[in-house]
């Protein structure tokens, strides 16, 4: 019996738990933990109603710092801690499983708290998998499959051009924003100006977030992308003199980033500018329950007799069941790579810090939980 602990009890918790636990092949104890012990029994009570069964799922609460006796207890006979926590927090639950001996897997894409994290995990035998949701997360597992696929397939070691696109949006959308939140609008504010991490010329660099806006079609969709942060995880270094062109960009409905650039203009410099631009949004822009997530990863570059050739990869995921209750499509997308993570911890051998260009993208992909949502 494997046990895992979420920390965490929000949406991507809850769906975490939910699809680990619908699974009967992977045998797990989940503990689900939260800041309030009701808002965690409520996700229990929630988890155990889309599987028809009882007793799967121990609520747990946990202060805002340190531990307490029942987070305790839940940590000294744990195998796997899934952090589903602002990203903050990272740190402190890193440190935790260093010191019960836990593996570690977790969502954010924060730069600090990931650096700190790599600190606590170095020279663990436990598994520390970082940035392991969609964005980063399952795109970055893509982009490599589409590069280690490439270089088999054409007879190279070397690529022109990476290109990752995720797009959270919702089914329809309106002027003038075309627009509507699936997710948290404080991410979203901050991907659009926190700078982003990208290759150009073959060499590592920081660009501005919404400087390169292009028209692409996936799936017969006229979509929009710009450069936002976060979602290209280790993959800039993990290629290193190996690409010449890798960003990472998110999709949005014609029109949506033009009136992103209006708000910009006139919303003041400063530190707080995340904020006043997400109050902005916030004002103007409907949260939508019913959305959909559209992925697309593609390689281009020339094969070994010097014809140019490219390689494409695209997903739509919808609203699914799992079990008895529907996840949203951010929902299942951002908790299936979690999900896998922490099986692919239970049953691995990983040591240390895990980053997505490391793992292996036919076990991931075609894993239960991950080929569960994404086909």
């Amino acid at each position: 019996m494997n046990k895992i602990v979420i920390v965490g009890a929000g949406g991507i918790g809850r769906a975490v738990g939910l699809i680990l636990a619908e699974n009967k092949e992977f045998e797990t104890k989940i503990f689900i933990g939260d800041l309030y012990l009701k808002i965690a029994k409520e996700a229990a009570n929630w988890i155990e109603e889309g599987i028809g069964e009882s007793g799967v799922v121990t609520p747990f609460d946990m202060p805002a710092q340190g531990t307490n006796d029942a987070m305790t207890e839940v940590l000294k006979n744990a195998d796997v801690l899934l952090d589903c926590l602002p990203g903050s927090q990272a740190p402190r639950m890193a440190k935790l499983c260093r010191k019960y001996d836990l593996h570690y897997a977790n969502l954010t894409e924060y730069v600090k708290e990931t650096n700190e994290v790599m600190e606590i995990a170095e020279g663990s035998d436990r598994g520390f998998i970082l940035q392991t949701g969609l964005a980063p997360g399952f795109i970055n597992v893509l982009g490599m499959k589409l590069y280690n696929d490439f270089c088999a397939a054409y007879g190279v070691t070397k690529i022109d051009k990476m290109s990752m696109k995720v797009g959270a949006l919702t089914k329809h959308a309106r002027a003038p924003h075309f627009y509507g939140f699936t997710w948290s609008p404080v991410g979203v504010a901050t991907e659009y100006l926190k700078p982003c991490v990208a290759v150009r010329n073959s060499e590592k660099v920081l660009l501005p977030a919404l400087s390169e806006k292009e028209t692409i079609v996936v799936d017969g969709m006229i979509l929009e992308d710009n450069l936002t942060s976060g979602g290209a995880a280790d993959l800039p270094d993990a290629l290193a003199g190996k690409v010449k062109t890798l960003d990472y960009k998110t999709l949005r409905f014609v029109g949506h980033y033009d009136w992103v650039d209006n708000v910009l203009n006139i919303t003041p410099e400063g530190k707080d500018r995340v904020k006043r631009l997400q109050d902005t949004m916030q004002e103007f822009i409907p949260s939508v329950e019913d959305d959909q997530v559209i992925i697309y990863a593609s390689v281009q570059g020339k094969d070994d007799k010097g014809v140019l050739r490219a390689m494409e990869g695209s997903y739509r995921i919808l609203p699914m069941k799992v079990g008895t209750k529907t996840l949203r499509a951010i929902q299942s997308t951002t908790a299936a790579p979690l999900a896998e993570c922490a099986r692919m911890l239970c049953t691995g051998k990983w040591k240390g810090v895990v980053f997505q260009s490391q793992l292996n993208p036919e076990s991931f992909m075609n894993g239960p939980f991950v080929s569960k949502v994404y086909g």
